[in-house]
């Protein structure tokens, strides 16, 4: 489990970045040499921010610059297969 608390964005505090929950899960099992695994990522399909900033953007159709939070999402649930081989 993954927990990103609230936080400021800018350094007076008065804008600030949500928080965002993610949970993983994963097996994996040795077998001497080699290693095989399985992983849930965004194991609950939670929606939220990987990262959050605050910053001056402008778009070509708008005519003056503005400030506003920018975010990355989290990805959706993913699921990954490994395999790992020691030499």
């Amino acid at each position: 489990m993954r927990y990103l608390g609230p936080g400021p964005l800018i350094e007076d505090n008065s804008v600030r970045s949500p928080s965002t929950t993610l949970v993983n899960a994963g097996i994996s099992k040795d077998f001497g040499s080699f290693k095989i695994g399985f992983e849930v990522l965004n194991l609950l399909d939670g929606e939220g921010y990987d990262m959050v900033y605050f910053y001056e953007s402008q778009l070509a159709n708008e005519a003056a610059p503005v400030e506003d939070i920018h975010f990355h999402p989290v990805h959706p649930q993913t699921f990954v297969l490994n395999l790992k081989a020691k030499y």
